[in-house]
């Protein structure tokens, strides 16, 4: 592969950049401590700020300080970012600069109901259209991220069993192909999980699950296509069983990317959903947030749904505080208006070509898997022969055992090729794994570079392992210990013992 290097600049502190000594900006001092006086007057002693302590720098040098920092980091305005579950696919740019408009940005969420109908008009509409999309019959998008969401629709689902009569429902069905947070949402709401298993096929196991399933069955929280990225092949049976005990079905909406305008989870039977608008819908989350995760129901759950909802009279828009049965607020105000904004913007600009996002994210995922998957050291673990839809997830454990190189260190060893690692050492099902999602807006050249630093690296695992393990050379911070590094001093030596007997050091 051709030479990668990202800047490693010597980059200090801001506080650090310049002496005390010098006066970047020019203060007429006379008006300044007259404006002082007079701003001062009208504060309470207890809020006034006896000095102010900032860097004393130019504005060439804090332009400088920041495009350095910028340089040490990654993003996806730089290459692939192919985290699994996590669809980190590029974000048009006209979709932040139209969201950024003061007027939307800076809307104070105080503002009377007609001074923002515009604004309440958009989330009306998106409210509409992210329920056609997933087959619900309303949607609200006052939760403010996807674990919000998550937690959400587990309340949502508590609620009507204990308003049904059916308290004592307390067990949420986990299939361990699940996303990562379906666990710790269902277990804050107050439901003991019960976790089961994967098939071969990388299915949820339906005798399994028939096994788990009784009367204090709630329901059952499940990622379609899950985490291996494969659509589970039985899911209407699912629906029945999980339905026939009076359970409800939750869908968890991260991995609608590999299914967008083909399959709707209200018609494979679920009753609330919530959906990743920063993944799906275009958005950014992580350091490119806030995110956003509307939540969706259908049916009885409709009632059930967090305020407040975007509502249309016929003559207004206006927020609507009225849901009887409503779990109430997760969020405070509408939720996170500006990358709701954002999604708007992304399917007004799909309009019914939005099936095309999901067409070639599945023929990424399965060209970059054709190519990566017969290398030796890798392995599929569940579903050998089946196509993949957003992601798919390759074990590495065989590498580990022939050459000592595991998961971690291919993913260090990429970054020195320029490319973001996957998500890794997850899920946890996988041995040695790598979950890569390469979304619908990587071109063919970016899959072949990614699929050359996969073989690079494998051949090289068999013929220098400690070239591998020296990775990454190329970033701004080289390799981490980042279990060791946070570890008190009493355990510490302890798992410096473990490492060393795992790697034969």
């Amino acid at each position: 592969m051709k030479g990668f290097r990202q800047a490693r600049w010597e980059e200090p502190l801001i506080y650090e950049v310049s002496p005390d000594t010098k006066e970047g900006t020019l203060i007429d001092y006379e008006e300044f401590e007259d404006y002082a006086k007079r701003l001062l007057l009208k504060l309470p002693d207890n809020v006034r700020r006896r000095s102010l302590d900032i860097p004393s720098l130019s504005e060439v040098e804090v332009v400088r300080h920041y495009t350095k920092l910028s340089q040490m980091s990654y993003g996806v305005d730089l290459g692939p970012v192919p985290l699994g579950s996590c669809t980190m696919k590029y974000n048009p740019k006209i979709c932040e600069e139209l969201a950024s408009d003061r007027r939307i940005a800076e809307a104070h969420p105080y503002l009377d109901e007609d001074d923002v109908q515009g604004l309440l008009e958009i989330i009306y509409t998106l409210q509409k259209w992210l329920s056609e999309i997933v087959g619900m019959d309303a949607c609200s998008i006052q939760t403010p991220a996807g674990a919000a969401g998550e937690f959400a629709g587990a309340l949502m689902i508590k609620k009507f069993h204990a308003d049904s009569g059916e308290g004592y429902r307390d067990e949420m069905i986990i299939p361990d192909s699940a996303h990562g947070s379906n666990p710790a949402s269902a277990a804050m709401a107050g439901f003991k999980v019960v976790k089961v298993p994967a098939d071969p096929r990388g299915n949820t196991d339906l005798e399994a699950l028939r096994a788990a399933l009784g009367r204090r069955t709630a329901g059952i929280m499940l990622t379609n296509p899950n985490t291996l990225g494969l659509f589970e092949e039985q899911i209407l049976d699912i629906a029945k069983e999980v339905r026939g005990v009076g359970g409800l079905l939750y869908y968890d909406g991260a991995n609608l990317n590999g299914i967008i305008g083909y399959v709707r989870p209200g018609d494979m039977g679920f009753d609330v959903a919530h959906l990743n608008l920063h993944k799906t819908f275009t958005a950014p989350h992580g350091g490119g947030g806030p995110g956003a995760g509307a939540i969706c129901a259908k049916g009885a759950l409709v009632d059930y749904m967090p305020i407040p909802i975007v509502d249309y009279d016929g003559r207004k828009y206006y927020l609507k505080y009225d849901v009887p049965k409503s779990i109430g607020r997760i969020s405070w105000f509408y939720g996170n208006v500006v990358p709701a904004v954002k999604s708007f913007l992304y399917i007004a600009a799909l309009g019914s070509s939005i099936k095309e996002v999901a067409e070639v994210a599945v023929l990424n995922t399965n060209y970059v898997l054709k190519k990566v998957s017969p290398l030796p050291g890798v392995d599929l673990v569940y579903g050998h022969g089946r196509w993949r839809k957003h992601e798919f997830v390759v074990s590495f454990e065989k590498l580990y055992k022939e050459t000592g190189i595991g998961a971690e260190d291919v993913a260090k060893a990429l970054l020195d090729r320029g490319i973001h690692a996957p998500t890794i050492l997850f899920p946890l099902i996988v041995p040695e794994a790598h979950m890569v999602e390469v979304t619908e807006t990587e071109s063919k050249e970016n899959l072949d570079r990614l699929v050359d630093a996969y073989r690079e690296i494998v051949n090289l695992a068999y013929a220098n392992p400690e070239e591998v393990k020296k990775s990454p050379r190329n970033t701004s911070v080289g390799r981490l210990d980042t279990v060791y590094g946070n570890l008190p001093k009493n355990v510490a030596p302890a798992y410096r013992f473990l490492k060393e007997k795992r790697t034969g050091a």
